[in-house]
Protein backbone atom coordinates (compact mmCIF):
# COMPACT_ATOMS: atom_id res chain seq x y z
CA UNK A 1 0.00 0.00 0.00
CA UNK A 2 1.41 3.82 -0.64
CA UNK A 3 1.55 5.83 2.24
CA UNK A 4 1.91 9.86 1.78
CA UNK A 5 5.27 9.91 1.30
CA UNK A 6 5.33 7.29 -1.34
CA UNK A 7 2.64 8.89 -3.16
CA UNK A 8 4.54 12.15 -2.90
CA UNK A 9 7.53 10.48 -4.25
CA UNK A 10 5.64 9.76 -7.51
CA UNK A 11 4.10 12.99 -8.22
CA UNK A 12 7.48 14.79 -8.08
CA UNK A 13 8.66 12.15 -10.38
CA UNK A 14 5.50 12.53 -12.77
CA UNK A 15 6.27 16.53 -12.53
CA UNK A 16 10.12 16.12 -13.14
CA UNK A 17 9.40 13.82 -16.32
CA UNK A 18 6.75 16.35 -17.19
CA UNK A 19 8.84 19.67 -16.71
CA UNK A 20 11.56 18.18 -18.39
CA UNK A 21 10.86 16.69 -21.17
CA UNK A 22 9.24 20.18 -22.13
CA UNK A 23 5.88 18.11 -22.28
CA UNK A 24 2.99 20.80 -23.88
CA UNK A 25 0.51 19.15 -21.76
CA UNK A 26 1.66 21.53 -18.97
CA UNK A 27 1.74 25.42 -19.58
CA UNK A 28 4.64 27.31 -17.72
CA UNK A 29 1.94 29.03 -15.12
CA UNK A 30 0.56 25.18 -14.66
CA UNK A 31 4.64 23.71 -14.29
CA UNK A 32 5.76 26.57 -11.77
CA UNK A 33 2.31 25.73 -9.51
CA UNK A 34 3.17 22.00 -9.77
CA UNK A 35 6.91 22.29 -9.04
CA UNK A 36 5.97 24.65 -5.68
CA UNK A 37 3.23 22.26 -4.97
CA UNK A 38 6.22 19.50 -4.58
CA UNK A 39 8.11 22.01 -2.44
CA UNK A 40 5.60 22.45 -0.09
CA UNK A 41 4.51 18.41 -0.08
CA UNK A 42 7.76 17.25 0.49
CA UNK A 43 8.24 19.90 4.02
CA UNK A 44 4.89 18.69 5.31
CA UNK A 45 4.41 15.95 8.44
CA UNK A 46 7.07 17.28 11.11
CA UNK A 47 4.54 18.84 13.22
CA UNK A 48 6.87 21.12 15.39
CA UNK A 49 10.77 22.07 15.22
CA UNK A 50 12.87 24.36 17.51
CA UNK A 51 16.10 25.38 17.21
CA UNK A 52 18.94 27.94 17.77
CA UNK A 53 19.98 30.78 15.48
CA UNK A 54 23.03 32.70 15.16
CA UNK A 55 22.19 36.10 12.90
CA UNK A 56 25.06 37.98 11.69
CA UNK A 57 24.69 41.50 10.51
CA UNK A 58 27.57 42.42 7.78
CA UNK A 59 27.26 46.52 6.93
CA UNK A 60 28.83 47.84 3.66
CA UNK A 61 32.20 48.44 5.64
CA UNK A 62 32.25 44.96 6.45
CA UNK A 63 31.71 45.40 9.87
CA UNK A 64 29.90 42.65 11.26
CA UNK A 65 27.74 42.08 15.25
CA UNK A 66 26.02 39.05 16.04
CA UNK A 67 22.40 38.41 17.68
CA UNK A 68 21.25 34.65 19.29
CA UNK A 69 18.27 33.78 19.08
CA UNK A 70 15.84 30.62 19.68
CA UNK A 71 13.15 30.09 17.22
CA UNK A 72 10.06 27.73 17.93
CA UNK A 73 7.99 27.06 14.88
CA UNK A 74 4.23 25.20 14.73
CA UNK A 75 2.67 23.27 11.94
CA UNK A 76 -0.54 24.15 10.58
CA UNK A 77 -1.93 22.01 7.79
CA UNK A 78 -5.33 23.75 7.63
CA UNK A 79 -3.17 27.62 8.21
CA UNK A 80 -0.45 29.21 7.66
CA UNK A 81 2.76 27.95 10.23
CA UNK A 82 3.20 29.79 13.27
CA UNK A 83 6.43 30.70 14.95
CA UNK A 84 7.92 32.61 18.05
CA UNK A 85 11.47 33.81 17.33
CA UNK A 86 13.20 35.17 20.54
CA UNK A 87 16.09 37.31 21.09
CA UNK A 88 18.78 35.83 23.52
CA UNK A 89 22.17 38.04 23.14
CA UNK A 90 23.44 40.73 22.91
CA UNK A 91 22.26 42.30 25.98
CA UNK A 92 20.39 45.51 23.96
CA UNK A 93 18.04 42.88 22.21
CA UNK A 94 17.61 40.52 24.97
CA UNK A 95 13.95 39.47 25.93
CA UNK A 96 12.77 41.07 22.18
CA UNK A 97 10.32 38.50 20.66
CA UNK A 98 8.36 38.22 17.11
CA UNK A 99 4.80 36.15 16.70
CA UNK A 100 4.33 35.22 13.15
CA UNK A 101 0.97 33.58 12.21
CA UNK A 102 1.09 33.20 8.45
CA UNK A 103 -1.96 32.62 6.42
CA UNK A 104 -2.40 31.25 3.07
CA UNK A 105 -4.90 33.81 1.71
CA UNK A 106 -5.47 36.40 4.62
CA UNK A 107 -2.52 39.27 5.49
CA UNK A 108 -0.22 37.56 8.08
CA UNK A 109 -0.62 38.40 12.06
CA UNK A 110 2.65 39.46 13.06
CA UNK A 111 3.75 41.24 16.81
CA UNK A 112 6.92 42.52 18.28
CA UNK A 113 7.54 43.05 21.83
CA UNK A 114 10.15 45.49 22.67
CA UNK A 115 10.99 44.52 26.37
CA UNK A 116 12.47 48.28 27.07
CA UNK A 117 8.67 49.62 25.97
CA UNK A 118 7.09 46.95 27.86
CA UNK A 119 4.68 46.51 24.63
CA UNK A 120 3.81 44.55 21.93
CA UNK A 121 3.41 46.60 18.79
CA UNK A 122 1.72 44.63 15.92
CA UNK A 123 3.01 44.84 12.74
CA UNK A 124 0.69 46.00 9.98
CA UNK A 125 0.23 44.32 6.51
CA UNK A 126 1.49 47.85 5.24
CA UNK A 127 4.45 47.64 7.03
CA UNK A 128 5.43 43.70 6.13
CA UNK A 129 8.61 44.72 3.38
CA UNK A 130 10.08 46.61 5.95
CA UNK A 131 13.31 45.21 7.86
CA UNK A 132 13.29 42.95 10.81
CA UNK A 133 15.68 44.49 13.32
CA UNK A 134 17.76 45.60 11.38
CA UNK A 135 18.87 42.69 9.54
CA UNK A 136 17.99 42.36 5.16
CA UNK A 137 14.85 39.86 5.76
CA UNK A 138 11.98 41.79 5.50
CA UNK A 139 9.05 40.88 7.92
CA UNK A 140 7.15 39.08 4.96
CA UNK A 141 10.04 36.60 4.51
CA UNK A 142 9.74 35.70 8.10
CA UNK A 143 5.80 33.86 6.80
CA UNK A 144 5.92 29.97 6.35
CA UNK A 145 5.65 29.34 2.15
CA UNK A 146 1.96 28.70 1.52
CA UNK A 147 0.68 28.02 -2.49
CA UNK A 148 -2.06 30.36 -1.87
CA UNK A 149 0.11 33.55 -1.33
CA UNK A 150 1.35 33.62 -5.12
CA UNK A 151 0.86 32.85 -9.00
CA UNK A 152 3.70 30.78 -10.66
CA UNK A 153 5.39 30.50 -13.64
CA UNK A 154 8.37 27.59 -14.84
CA UNK A 155 10.95 29.68 -16.77
CA UNK A 156 13.43 26.41 -17.09
CA UNK A 157 16.18 24.82 -15.81
CA UNK A 158 20.01 26.29 -14.54
CA UNK A 159 22.31 24.67 -12.02
CA UNK A 160 23.16 26.24 -8.89
CA UNK A 161 24.95 25.26 -5.79
CA UNK A 162 26.08 22.21 -7.99
CA UNK A 163 22.41 20.68 -8.82
CA UNK A 164 20.67 20.56 -11.50
CA UNK A 165 17.04 23.16 -10.02
CA UNK A 166 13.74 24.07 -11.57
CA UNK A 167 13.70 27.72 -12.24
CA UNK A 168 10.32 29.74 -11.20
CA UNK A 169 9.26 32.89 -11.04
CA UNK A 170 6.24 33.73 -7.96
CA UNK A 171 4.21 36.75 -8.07
CA UNK A 172 2.89 37.99 -4.84
CA UNK A 173 -0.68 37.99 -4.44
CA UNK A 174 -0.51 40.61 -1.50
CA UNK A 175 -1.11 44.10 -2.97
CA UNK A 176 1.36 45.11 0.17
CA UNK A 177 4.49 43.02 -0.60
CA UNK A 178 7.39 45.13 -1.56
CA UNK A 179 8.05 42.63 -3.94
CA UNK A 180 7.02 42.13 -7.59
CA UNK A 181 7.98 39.05 -8.30
CA UNK A 182 10.88 36.05 -7.18
CA UNK A 183 12.93 33.76 -8.73
CA UNK A 184 13.50 30.73 -6.54
CA UNK A 185 15.23 27.90 -7.93
CA UNK A 186 14.49 24.25 -6.82
CA UNK A 187 16.74 21.37 -6.94
CA UNK A 188 15.40 18.53 -8.90
CA UNK A 189 16.62 16.11 -6.73
CA UNK A 190 14.51 16.31 -3.15
CA UNK A 191 12.81 19.89 -3.88
CA UNK A 192 14.98 21.75 -1.72
CA UNK A 193 14.99 25.86 -1.94
CA UNK A 194 18.60 26.48 -2.96
CA UNK A 195 18.53 29.95 -3.95
CA UNK A 196 15.83 32.97 -4.42
CA UNK A 197 16.17 35.90 -6.10
CA UNK A 198 13.94 39.21 -4.97
CA UNK A 199 13.10 42.10 -7.04
CA UNK A 200 11.85 45.28 -5.33
CA UNK A 201 8.64 47.29 -6.49
CA UNK A 202 10.49 48.90 -9.40
CA UNK A 203 11.14 45.01 -10.19
CA UNK A 204 15.01 45.92 -9.83
CA UNK A 205 17.22 43.03 -8.90
CA UNK A 206 16.75 43.65 -4.47
CA UNK A 207 18.16 41.02 -3.04
CA UNK A 208 19.62 37.55 -2.93
CA UNK A 209 18.84 34.77 -0.60
CA UNK A 210 21.38 31.30 -1.00
CA UNK A 211 20.77 28.29 1.29
CA UNK A 212 23.39 25.77 1.80
CA UNK A 213 24.22 23.16 3.97
CA UNK A 214 21.21 21.27 3.77
CA UNK A 215 21.01 18.48 6.61
CA UNK A 216 18.15 15.77 6.55
CA UNK A 217 16.44 15.17 9.69
CA UNK A 218 13.84 12.21 10.88
CA UNK A 219 15.38 10.65 7.35
CA UNK A 220 12.69 12.95 5.42
CA UNK A 221 13.16 16.92 6.27
CA UNK A 222 15.54 19.09 5.41
CA UNK A 223 16.97 22.27 6.72
CA UNK A 224 19.46 24.22 5.55
CA UNK A 225 22.32 25.46 7.78
CA UNK A 226 23.17 28.46 6.22
CA UNK A 227 21.37 31.30 4.77
CA UNK A 228 22.74 34.21 3.37
CA UNK A 229 20.79 37.44 2.63
CA UNK A 230 22.65 39.79 0.44
CA UNK A 231 21.09 43.13 -0.65
CA UNK A 232 22.74 44.43 -3.78
CA UNK A 233 21.55 47.49 -3.54
CA UNK A 234 22.54 49.04 0.07
CA UNK A 235 25.80 46.35 0.16
CA UNK A 236 24.58 45.23 3.54
CA UNK A 237 23.90 41.44 4.06
CA UNK A 238 22.53 38.89 6.72
CA UNK A 239 23.82 35.65 7.33
CA UNK A 240 21.96 33.09 9.65
CA UNK A 241 23.49 29.78 10.81
CA UNK A 242 21.10 27.19 12.50
CA UNK A 243 21.64 24.16 14.55
CA UNK A 244 20.32 22.12 17.37
CA UNK A 245 17.15 21.33 15.45
CA UNK A 246 14.69 19.57 17.34
CA UNK A 247 11.46 18.74 15.96
CA UNK A 248 7.70 16.73 17.24
CA UNK A 249 8.76 17.71 20.96
CA UNK A 250 4.99 18.63 21.66
CA UNK A 251 4.77 22.30 21.33
CA UNK A 252 1.19 23.57 21.49
CA UNK A 253 -1.05 25.83 19.93
CA UNK A 254 -0.94 27.88 23.54
CA UNK A 255 2.58 28.57 23.16
CA UNK A 256 2.40 30.53 20.28
CA UNK A 257 0.01 33.67 21.56
CA UNK A 258 0.41 37.40 22.59
CA UNK A 259 0.99 35.96 26.01
CA UNK A 260 3.72 33.67 25.19
CA UNK A 261 5.88 36.95 23.91
CA UNK A 262 6.18 38.53 27.41
CA UNK A 263 6.67 34.97 28.93
CA UNK A 264 10.11 34.59 26.87
CA UNK A 265 13.16 34.62 28.93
Amino acid sequence: MLNKISINKLAAAAVFTLVSSGSSALTQEQQGLQISQQVKQHDTGWTDSSADMLMILHNAQGQKSIRELKIKTIEQLEDGDKSLTTFNKPRDVKGTAFLSFSHPVEADDQWLYLPALKRVKRISSRNKSGPFMGSQFAFEDLSSFEIEKYSYKYLGDQAVNGLDSFMVEQYPADPHSGYTRRIVWVDKEAYRIQKIDFYDRKNTLLKTLTYTGYQQYLNQYWRADTMNMVNHQNGKSTELKWKNYVFKSGLKDGDFNKNALKRVR
